[in-house]
């Protein structure tokens, strides 16, 4: 991995950014992260945050942030505010979502019983798709290796499973963040990321934005996607000296260093 100052910003027209831990800091969204997305989004750059978070924190997001849209649950849907409304895509129709989350409780159950200490996260009422297990946010750190054992657990179950920095997130279905991110710049933006790859910057860190990572020429960790080691099996082009929501800031310094 690469710093950032060797990241050319000239290109760049967007900004994707997960949320947890790489725009907030220990929970919190503080006030220079955030600001640094009211710069990007003002300097005229698309800015959307793509994110595990649950569909009732990205109705807000869409509505209330300095972003363009939002693509959450690991990109079972995006939202975006236009037009005087929020407008929502999601991968599956309203039953198709209501069958997969009654078969995801008996699953949840069988993980409480395997491994002691997780819980389902406080978000998951406002959840429209997947099922989250918190492995640190809300209970004590179950470290690595349980986020893993759930990880099998829900594979074994038969669903896809990703890690984040707090949950571990499942759901039935083959999407992840890179396929409904392209879904929005395609139906959305009119853009072909596969041909405009160079013109947007990613920024994450954690394994479940490995997917991001691998496609995205300027995908950047903040420093604390280092945290991870051998788990994280695609690595950002790049990395920032700070963690968190100041790697981030970093991050939005020096996209708009030039411009």
């Amino acid at each position: 991995m690469k710093p950032i100052a060797l990241l050319d910003p000239t290109p760049v027209r967007a900004v994707l950014v997960d949320i947890d831990d790489t725009l907030t800091t220990e929970g919190k969204l503080t006030a220079h992260a955030y600001a640094s997305l009211e710069r990007l989004h003002a300097a005229g750059l698309k800015v959307v945050p793509v994110t595990g978070r649950p569909a009732g924190w990205c109705d807000h997001i869409a509505r209330m942030w300095p972003v363009d849209a939002v693509v959450g649950e690991n990109g079972a849907f995006y939202f975006i505010h236009a037009d005087g409304r929020l407008q929502k895509r999601f991968s599956d129709d309203a039953a198709t979502r209501a069958g997969k989350r009654a078969r995801l409780e008996a699953i949840a159950k069988r993980i409480f019983e395997a491994v002691p200490g997780c819980a389902l996260a406080s978000d998951q009422a406002y959840r429209e798709t997947d099922l989250a297990i918190d492995y640190r946010e809300d209970v004590q750190d179950l470290g690595l290796a349980a986020a893993e054992r759930i990880a099998a657990l829900m594979r074994a179950a038969g669903l896809t499973a990703k890690i984040s920095s707090i949950h571990v997130n499942g759901w039935f279905g083959d999407y992840d963040k890179l396929a409904m991110t392209k879904a929005l710049f395609t139906e959305r933006f009119n853009v072909d990321l596969d041909r405009e790859n160079a013109t947007v910057v990613f920024a994450g860190d954690s394994p479940n934005d490995a997917p991001m990572f691998r496609y995205f020429a300027n995908s950047v960790g903040v420093a604390n996607v280092l945290d991870f080691g051998e788990a994280l099996t695609d690595r950002p082009k790049y990395v920032t000296g700070a963690p968190s929501g100041a790697g981030f800031a970093e991050l939005a310094a020096h996209l708009l260093a030039k411009r």
